[in-house]
């Protein structure tokens, strides 16, 4: 009996995680008001918004990169990740973290030496953000174009030739 269960619990986790990286079926192009309105907590501590942090960085290709530290993909995934910053130094990395606290978000960032431009969902994994992107796993990479559009919607690892991809194309215009 005590066999029985550990199967069907085994199979269970198994089709949970088969599910959760499912990409969403409709890709967005575009982040709506309510998505760029999601309040974000910088490393100093000060509050800005997905909306403002993207407008300073208009004109600029950014990938957004959504993490956190107790996340074993995320931390598995790093050397892909630096691998894509150096192969494309014009790119803005933009983190936005998951982490329950502020504590261990910043320590993250300077333990695994993360370059780029920072920002700590309080909220946690469920926000106006975060449910505008279907976010069903992480990490999560997203390119957004100069214009502020999205230019690759749904990728969960670094190596993902669809990032790739994406940045040439935006580069490319």
């Amino acid at each position: 009996m005590k066999a029985i269960q550990l199967l069907l619990a085994g199979l269970f986790i198994t089709v949970a995680v088969a599910t959760g990286q499912e990409a969403p079926a409709t890709p967005k192009t575009v982040l709506v008001d309510s998505a760029l309105a999601q309040r974000l907590f910088a490393v100093d501590g000060e509050q800005t918004t997905v909306g403002q942090v993207l407008a300073a960085n208009r004109g600029k290709t950014v990938l957004l990169y959504v993490w956190a530290t107790w996340c074993p993909d995320c931390i598995k995934g790093f050397p892909a990740l630096y691998a894509l910053q150096r192969a494309n130094p014009d790119v803005h990395f933009l983190f936005l973290s998951l982490d329950r606290e502020a504590q261990r978000w910043t320590d993250g960032i300077e333990k695994y030496q993360l370059k780029g431009e920072h920002y700590w969902f309080k909220t946690g994994w469920k926000n106006a953000f975060t449910n505008y992107i279907d976010l069903n796993w992480i990490p999560r990479y997203m390119v957004i174009d100069p214009k502020g559009d999205i230019a690759s919607y749904y990728a969960i690892s670094a190596d993902d030739p669809a990032i790739q991809r994406a940045i040439d194309e935006v580069a490319d215009r």
